[in-house]
């Protein structure tokens, strides 16, 4: 892989991984609900996740969705019922405490599982293996350096969105009414998945 590949996969990566998508909202809703803590399971299980994901599209899967829409179509529903459902969990959380924490409540495997109906991560995976892997020269060689490349932005970019989450914990905690900012925040990142949600269905 020469050094114009190289860069232009660390450009894809920049863009699809710190734009705001659901791994991001979960990350800051989490952290900003319930602290950084909290939120580190979901952190690390995203490249987890993810890097399975990958994996899979580079042996062939992401070649069977591809030619079989209605396996695509499949996971598009799933994914956004999942949203729809991750959106109504954040909507109704309004304490910044623990004992609310059953409420939100995305672990590691849960949020390891949510790459496989995030379509962003689909797309992202698909493109990746098409553009730097499939028919490739040592494809194996290339797998093993996009791999960790991707991991380290996976866990960096929703590490950052959840560091921004753990930040605003004191301001939304703040005399604005009891809660009211808290309500507003997690109202707004609800927002944010059913509009991803939507995105999914027409892309």
């Amino acid at each position: 892989m020469n050094w114009q590949e190289f860069t232009a996969l660390l450009v894809l990566a920049t863009a699809m991984s710190f734009s705001p998508g659901p791994n991001t909202a979960l990350s800051t809703a989490l952290a900003a609900n319930h602290g950084l803590r909290r939120a580190l399971p979901f952190v690390c299980a995203v490249p987890v996740g993810w890097g399975v994901l990958l994996s899979l599209c580079a042996a062939g899967l992401g070649a069977l969705l591809l030619a079989v829409p209605l396996l695509s179509w499949a996971i598009k529903l799933v994914g956004v019922a999942y949203l729809l459902w991750l959106a109504s969990k954040i909507v109704r959380s309004h304490q910044l405490s623990q004992a609310d924490a059953a409420r939100l409540n995305v672990g590691f495997w849960q949020g390891a599982a949510l790459q496989f109906v995030n379509i962003k991560a689909w797309m992202l995976a698909l493109a990746i293996v098409s553009g730097w892997i499939a028919g490739r020269e040592e494809a194996a060689l290339r797998f093993a350096v996009v791999l960790p490349v991707m991991l380290a932005y996976a866990f960096v970019s929703n590490l950052t969105y959840a560091l921004a989450g753990s930040l605003l914990r004191e301001w939304l905690s703040g005399p604005l009414g009891s809660g009211r900012r808290l309500v507003w925040f997690n109202r707004g990142m609800a927002c944010v998945l059913v509009l991803t949600a939507i995105w999914m269905l027409f892309i």
